[in-house]
């Protein structure tokens, strides 16, 4: 049987449903009681909310949310039941955003993912992360204390002295963004020295097939996960890289940018975190990037949902005719007709002008009833062009910017 993190990495679906009715209301009742939410909850009964069918029908909290409260109440906008001073860490992003971070075991839930790509003990984790300000490099050196492994903070930059040390000291396993490890290679080889590095785990940036490939090709297994400042760690490969395991410590949905509604399984849509942390009780956090959850369970054993990671961005808001036009002004359109089960806004160029064709899956339907609905809640005029369900992509995108910035 292959070595797991724990026992909840292969419950079976009646256990961990069990499971999350427990933990759910719990972390809802933390979170009605924190004046971040003001009255969002209010009208919550937490006991109510023991699935996540239930979860859907609570509203969705935005990284702007989080800016807006902490920019009128303390530095954690109320959204967290310990003080400022009660966390070990608080980091800032850009905004400014302030978020809270611990020290207690796997805090971030990074070492369940370590523990899939093989580092443990006996490893020297080589933590290319930032340790400046952003939380990465602290959330990594937490999974690491995890699994037990031995870490040096080589933050980024100051290749020649990262490639001496990783030498000298007989780094087993990498961390850090995907693209770094090359520039750490081709200076070893370039140095002539030769590294011990057989792991890479990694996250924060693209990891393409081709750059996988290489590394594979020097012998270091490349695997990467999916983790944000405030939620800690989303979701990770195993070795069977076959898809993203949803983590233990959260809960995920895929719904429609621009609403909280989930879409049907296999769609894209935009990926929202219920976190089951206790210290920082984030309810339907909306992420703002794309993703879709995969059928079926991971050849590894792990049992928890998949999904089939990063796939852009929800925050298609695009400027047509010089107004914004955002995606939950499309998801509005869209409730206002019935009959529509999609639509997707088009903007493109007619000579020197910006042309805004609506898309529209319904069977049969009204172009001229949809066109006055269009002007109403997009305050601007555009072509209807009815298709049949199913005729979209499966990318979920509800706006396109199909002009050349060539």
């Amino acid at each position: 049987m292959p070595d797991f993190f724990d026992d909840l990495e292969i419950r079976s679906a009646d256990a961990r449903a069990a499971d999350l009715a427990k933990a759910l209301p719990e972390q809802v009742a933390r979170a009605k009681g924190l004046p971040g939410y003001g009255e969002s909850l209010a009208d919550v009964d937490p006991a109510s909310v023991t699935s996540i069918e239930a979860l859907a029908a609570l509203p969705v909290l935005r990284k702007s949310d989080l800016g807006k409260s902490q920019a009128a109440k303390a530095p954690l906008g109320g959204f967290a039941t310990l003080p400022t001073s009660g966390f070990a860490h608080i980091f800032q992003s850009p905004g400014p955003i302030y978020e809270p971070g611990g020290v207690g075991h796997d805090w971030w839930r990074i070492g369940r993912f370590l523990h899939a790509a093989g580092v443990g003990a006996g490893d020297i984790v080589q933590n290319c992360f930032s340790y400046h300000l952003t939380p990465a490099g602290m959330i990594f050196e937490n999974g690491a204390r995890a699994v037990g492994a031995t870490v040096v903070p080589a933050g980024i930059g100051q290749t020649e002295l990262q490639v001496r040390a990783a030498a000298d000291i007989g780094t087993t396993a990498y961390a850090g963004t995907p693209d770094f490890l090359k520039v750490i290679l081709d200076k070893a080889d370039e140095m002539g020295l030769k590294l011990a590095i057989t792991k890479a785990t990694v996250g924060g940036g693209a990891l393409f097939p081709s750059l996988r490939q290489e590394y594979a090709d020097r012998g270091i297994a490349c695997v990467q996960n999916y983790a944000t400042a405030d939620l800690g760690n989303i979701a990770y490969e195993s070795p069977a890289m076959e898809g993203m395991i949803v983590d233990e410590g959260v809960i995920v949905e895929i719904v429609r940018p621009g609403t909280g509604q989930p879409v049907s399984p296999g769609e894209v849509g935009e990926v929202v975190v219920t976190t089951l942390n206790p210290d920082y009780p984030l309810i339907r956090f909306a992420t703002g990037d794309l993703s879709a959850v995969m059928a079926g369970d991971s050849p590894c054993g792990r049992t928890n949902m998949r999904i089939k990671g990063w796939m852009g961005r929800a925050d298609q808001t695009t400027k047509i005719k010089g107004m914004f036009v955002r995606p939950e002004q499309v998801a509005d359109f869209v409730s206002k007709h019935p009959e529509i089960a999609r639509a997707r806004v088009v903007a493109s160029r007619d000579g020197e002008a910006d042309v805004m064709t609506v898309q529209v899956e319904a069977e049969g339907g009204d172009a001229d009833a949809y066109g006055r609905t269009i002007s109403e809640v997009l305050k601007l005029k555009g072509r209807v062009e009815i298709v049949t369900p199913g005729h979209l992509p499966n990318d979920g995108k509800v706006i396109e910017d199909a002009r050349s910035y060539d």
